[in-house]
């Protein structure tokens, strides 16, 4: 049993979309409210796949080639989030192969989905779902997906919106882990006003700029801005009297996972909190 849809994105941004936690929970509504996915997509890894009830099926990851191909084979059902033997019932299905196979064409991407054998009663039950399922793989490939990162910073929002936008403290807390600093920074805050910040790691290894054009800036509000690769950011300042939280919405870009991005941007902030804090 094959599933086909073309979508208008590369291969990076679809195999983001299929096996990225926030985007996998969406896709995969049609088949359960509430689905995820638990464990490692590294070759040779088990893997559940979940309802909120802790029922669903587990498998082996029997080949992952990122950006291309992946296999999974089912092996049995889960119950109270713990795997089950493989019953009379689980037999006829397991050892079907659930695949995807992602090839780049000159619209984007032919995505094409692989459900068990003529014979697997799960591939059956399940095929209905995959039709809505891909098309909101689709929809998630050809639009822009945003990542949220938040931070409460107990300090007054004028000591918050100095820290965050003056180049001297930017170069103190603009940083995702120990090993990197900020050796420079470049700051015109204003609608238009353009900003790079130049990242390095400390042992000279690595480094590039972080620039971008300010579109709204809003004293003490919000900034938002795009960078230099087209993907846009949105900052909110919002007091509540006890403090300043802060949450930034950011388009993803295709390298590296969501997970991974959400990681590193959340590290900044967390930086930038305990910057603040301890420079009132």
């Amino acid at each position: 049993m094959k599933f086909n849809i073309n979508i208008n994105a590369s291969p990076q941004k679809v195999w983001q979309v299929l096996f990225c936690d926030q985007t996998y929970r969406q896709w995969t509504r049609p088949f359960f409210e509430g689905s995820y996915a638990k464990g490692s997509w590294e070759e040779g890894s088990h893997i559940h796949f979940l309802g909120p009830d802790g029922s669903g099926m587990y498998g082996i990851i029997e080949n992952n080639t990122p950006n291309e191909y992946m296999a999974i084979k089912q092996i049995g059902e889960l119950k109270d989030f713990k795997e089950l033997p493989v019953d009379n019932k689980a037999a006829k299905w397991s050892g079907s192969m659930e695949t995807y196979k992602l090839i780049p064409n000159d619209n984007g991407t032919d995505l094409e989905i692989g459900m068990g054998g003529s014979e697997s009663e799960a591939a059956e039950e399940m095929s209905q779902a995959f039709y809505p399922g891909m098309e909101i793989i689709k929809r998630l490939s050809e639009n822009p997906i945003l990542i949220a990162v938040q931070v409460f910073v107990r300090s007054p929002i004028e000591n918050v919106w100095e820290h965050w936008t003056l180049p001297e403290h930017i170069m103190q807390w603009n940083n995702a882990s120990p090993d990197w600093h900020t050796t420079s920074a470049k700051n015109d805050l204003k609608d238009g006003g353009k900003f790079n910040y130049r990242m390095e790691a400390k042992d000279g290894s690595f480094g590039f700029d972080f620039s971008g054009v300010y579109s709204y800036v809003a004293y003490e509000k919000a900034i938002n801005y795009t960078m230099d690769d087209g993907r846009t950011c949105e900052i909110d300042f919002q007091s509540n009297g006890e403090g300043i939280l802060i949450t930034q919405r950011f388009e993803a870009e295709e390298e590296n996972t969501l997970e991974l991005q959400k990681f590193g941007w959340q590290a900044i902030m967390d930086n930038f909190k305990n910057y603040s804090e301890s420079s009132q």
